[in-house]
Formats: C-alpha cells, structure tokens, sequence
C-alpha cells in the first residue's frame, strides 16, 4: 500500500509518496495553498493517481510533546482531507523533519523533502 505524506503549511505543503512495499519515501512537488479548493482537489488527485491507501500529515509538536496553534491547525487540515478522501487520514508526529530536511540536497522544495523524512519515520513506526 502507498503512502502520502504530507508537511502542511497554509501556503504550501510538501508532499511524499511511498513505493508499494512502504519501504521508500519520495519526494514530490509541493501544493501551494494546500486549504483551498484547488489545493484540496490537487492532494484529492495525487491520492487516486498514486493509488494512495493512506494519508500521513505532519503534526509539529515541541520537544517536550505539546502542541501548539500550529498543531491545531495540523489537525484541523488533517480533519478536512479525511471528509473529502476515500482513505484513512492520521497525523503524525514530525519533529526534527525541518531541519533534517535542510541537511537533505534535493531540486524539490524543502518542505517536500520534510514530507519525505516525516513519511520514512512514520513507515519505520509501522513496522
């Protein structure tokens, strides 16, 4: 089952899918105003080109595991992709995402690259 992780931000959100096995995370390009019709209908797309099976946003929490208004709105996002998906959506913790992210050399987005390493967390989780 594929994957598709997701680093939201209002303005844009990166994105990374997995390879069927759920072992490999790839970075894609980033939706831009990812709240939005448009970017809810491209996220709805990538779901059912990509035969996604499940949907992973990134929930920014501190280092001590509280969540902020940043994290509300994480939720709140993740809330409203799992009204209009045909697939599970879950939130996952992505600390330290960012900044590993900015370690990472890539063409793609940073933010892409953050939904990259969100996703191979949360697909080393599963296991």
């Amino acid at each position: 089952m594929r994957v598709l992780a997701l680093d939201y931000g209002s303005a844009r959100c990166g994105c990374a899918v997995s390879d069927p096995t759920g072992v490999l995370a790839t970075p894609l390009e980033a939706i831009a105003d990812p709240g939005s019709e448009r970017g809810l209908e491209a996220i709805a797309r990538l779901v059912a080109e990509r035969e996604v099976g499940r949907v992973v946003v990134g929930l920014p929490v501190s280092l001590s595991g509280g969540e902020g208004a940043q994290a509300a709105e994480s939720r709140k996002f993740a809330a409203l992709l799992a009204e209009r998906l045909d697939v599970p959506v879950v939130t996952f913790d992505e600390r330290f995402t960012t900044r590993l992210a900015q370690r990472t050399p890539g063409r793609l987005p940073e933010d892409s690259r953050a939904a990259a390493h969100l996703l191979e967390g949360y697909l080393r989780a599963q296991q």
